[in-house]
């Protein structure tokens, strides 16, 4: 079954435009879709993540807020058991 990856941004956003590629490009790697959530949208949120985004989220775990690392989010795929694509 494919996983949603999610990612908590705003629009505006450099870290979350430079979160969004590093995923599309983690896609050619790893099975899964990525929903992205606008913070601004839902009060709770801009409370919970407000100074946090970007945040990539699998699972219901954080994998890793503000500037993402790609290596650090490949190896988390990794152990999360996402499906890879050979």
């Amino acid at each position: 079954m494919q996983k949603t990856v999610k990612l908590y941004s705003r629009p505006r956003c450099h870290l979350c435009e430079t979160a969004r590629e590093i995923l599309e490009d983690l896609q050619t790697k790893w099975r899964f879709t990525i929903e992205e959530i606008n913070i601004d949208l839902d009060d709770a949120l801009v409370e919970k993540y407000g100074i946090m985004i970007p945040v990539i989220e699998l699972d219901g775990e954080e994998l890793q807020y503000g500037i993402i690392n790609k290596k650090f989010i490949d190896e988390a795929f990794s152990r999360k058991n996402l499906e890879f694509i050979s």
